[in-house]
């Protein structure tokens, strides 16, 4: 699909018949740019992990956002008051639109430490911002960052498909991530705190001048510890070479960068205790994805799949597997400069 079909915009008077265009490079909406009568939106079709209730998620956080000066995208109701519209696609039928920021510059990757300061600094004003919310979230998603379930779902894989082509690649790092769950850290004594959920660098736009300006894709947004929720960030932005190889690098100055740049706009939002577990996060998170990636190789789903580069949707996942436990290995060996620089910056 290259363009909203015209039953959706019909919903919205300034829409309807307007020309649009595929936009951005993400990979869980289907995203659309649409020239309207009164300047640009977004229309969005929504993958299904998300229900319509996420809206009135959406609608609070951006109101709040809003009225404490951050810019931030914001839902345009359908003629008739609908904060999204269905649409008869039987796997896919909500549909939304949104008001479009321009002169903005987004990134799928970190190009530089001067850059990941200020995507930390724009995090950093994000959870700032949200500090003195209060709401209770009407969409929520289970399970998020829940390790133990993720190896659980890896062991039940590998008793499901020991005859896949892939298992014999696949068991060895199985059973080394498996290895580690007693060792997992709890995140039950520290506080949930209002969290994107999803800090990928796209995710962020920033201005012409490399100022972060807001977050976008605000479907996720949700309480979590604090660790993990910058860790998921920093295990993302400091992987320049990305997720589609097996050979990762770690950069500690793109890590020094966003959590100087965190510090110097949300200082004193958080405490010791959270602070000395974000590298543990990190190491977390980069063991669960590769479980995910694992049992994803073996039951050959994976949304974002490159047919371009990878034969199939198991070699695709396996390859992220095996990045993701390079990167934790590459945080495990420089673990004490990483904990050093994260008590600098406070």
């Amino acid at each position: 699909m290259n363009e909203v079909p015209a039953l959706v915009l019909s919903r919205w008077a300034a829409l309807a018949g307007r020309p649009s265009r595929r936009h951005g490079t993400g990979l869980i909406q289907d995203t659309f740019l649409v020239e309207g009568r009164a300047g640009p939106a977004l229309v969005q079709r929504l993958h299904p992990i998300f229900g319509a209730e996420v809206h009135q998620d959406i609608l609070a956080v951006t109101r709040h956002l809003a009225g404490q000066g951050m810019p931030t995208p914001r839902l345009l109701p359908s003629d008739d008051g609908a904060l999204c519209v269905e649409y008869s696609h039987p796997e896919r039928p909500l549909w939304r639109a949104m008001t479009f920021l321009e002169d903005t510059v987004a990134h799928d990757r970190m190009p530089s430490p001067t850059l990941a300061r200020e995507a930390g600094a724009l995090v950093g004003r994000f959870h700032h911002a949200l500090r003195a919310f209060v709401y209770d979230y009407r969409f929520v998603r289970p399970g998020v960052h829940d390790t133990r379930r993720h190896l659980a779902a890896l062991r039940g894989a590998l008793e499901r498909h020991p005859g896949h082509r892939l298992f014999p690649q696949v068991e060895p790092l199985a059973r080394e991530l498996l290895a580690r769950e007693p060792g997992l850290p709890s995140w039950d004594a520290l506080p949930l705190r209002h969290a994107h959920g999803d800090l990928k660098l796209s995710n962020l736009l920033f201005r012409a001048s490399g100022e972060g300006l807001c977050l976008v894709d605000l479907d996720t947004v949700g309480l979590l510890p604090w660790p993990l929720e910058l860790a998921d960030a920093l295990r993302s932005w400091c992987n320049p070479l990305g997720e589609d190889t097996a050979e990762t690098v770690f950069s500690e100055a793109i890590f020094e960068a966003s959590v100087e740049g965190y510090a110097r706009e949300a200082r004193g939002l958080v405490t010791p205790e959270e602070r000395g577990m974000l590298v543990e996060a990190l190491v977390t998170i980069c063991l669960e994805l590769s479980a995910r990636f694992l049992a994803d190789a073996l039951e050959e789903r994976y949304f974002g799949w490159k047919p371009a580069l990878f034969p199939t949707l198991g070699e695709h996942n396996l390859v992220r597997a095996r990045g993701q436990w390079a990167l934790l290995q590459a945080v495990e060996r420089r673990r004490g400069a990483l904990e050093a620089t994260v008590r600098r910056s406070r």
